[in-house]
Order: C-alpha cells, then sequence, then structure tokens
C-alpha cells in the first residue's frame, strides 16, 4: 500500500495519540503532522514544502474551529481539492449537513470503544492509501 502524508487537526491531545497509535498499530507508513486548531492548520498547509494528501479534521476547537477552517480551505484554489475527513463526537445534523456543504470527503463520529474507532480509521486509510488524489 502506498503511504499518506495527513493533516491532524484536533485539540484533544488523547485524540491526536489514539490516532497515531492506530496508525502505528496498522503499520501505517504515513506522515502525520499535527496542529492543534485551524489557525494552526491553515500556518502548517502555507509553510509546507508538498500537499498533503488528507486532512483530518475535528470541529470543536478553540480560536479556529473545523467549520471556520473549511470555509478557508475550501475558498483556497491551491488546498480546496485536498480531501478532509471529519472526525468529530458532534452527532448534530446541522453541522453534518453544514460540512457537506462546504466540500467534505467524509465525516464519521468518534467512538468510545477503542476497537470500533480503530475500525473506523483503518477503513478510512485503506480508502485514501487507494484512491489518493494529490502526490
Amino acid at each position: 500500500m502506498n503511504s499518506l502524508s495527513i493533516l491532524l487537526v484536533d485539540d484533544d491531545e488523547i485524540e491526536r495519540m489514539k490516532f497515531k497509535k492506530v496508525c502505528c498499530d496498522y503499520n501505517c507508513t504515513s506522515i502525520i503532522v499535527e496542529a492543534i486548531n485551524g489557525k494552526e492548520a491553515l500556518s502548517i498547509l502555507n509553510k509546507a514544502k508538498y500537499l498533503f494528501n488528507i486532512i483530518i479534521l475535528d470541529l470543536h476547537m478553540p480560536e479556529m474551529n473545523g467549520l471556520d477552517f473549511l470555509r478557508n480551505l475550501k475558498s483556497n484554489d491551491k488546498f480546496k481539492n485536498i480531501p478532509i475527513i471529519i472526525m468529530s463526537n458532534s452527532k448534530d445534523d446541522t453541522e453534518l449537513k453544514k460540512c457537506y456543504d462546504y466540500g467534505v470527503s467524509g465525516y464519521f463520529t468518534k467512538p468510545v470503544q477503542y476497537s470500533k474507532y480503530s475500525q473506523k480509521v483503518k477503513s478510512v486509510l485503506n480508502y485514501w492509501k487507494e484512491n489518493k488524489l494529490i502526490d
């Protein structure tokens, strides 16, 4: 399988550690760059020497939340085609609809049980390893 470059945007350190653990357990050869909010993620994107293959994005974060980040990203021609997967605790249908209106590639809620969480993350990684858009 191909490797991925992933921008992981989540203010919760435990969630970021959990995601990286799944990648490690799965022997995923991905490059994972972390940001704690949308503002930091935009800064990372603007300074990066390459485009990320996917962005894993939480919605509820300080300074710049996920929806504001989405609006900014999708209005930028350089970044608008990077696939974004929402990984959130929110089950709010209004937020879900807004995410798809802004052009996300997928949305899943974070299961509490680690085995279910791991299964969802692996599914996302498998899909984007085989179908990545940007090299």
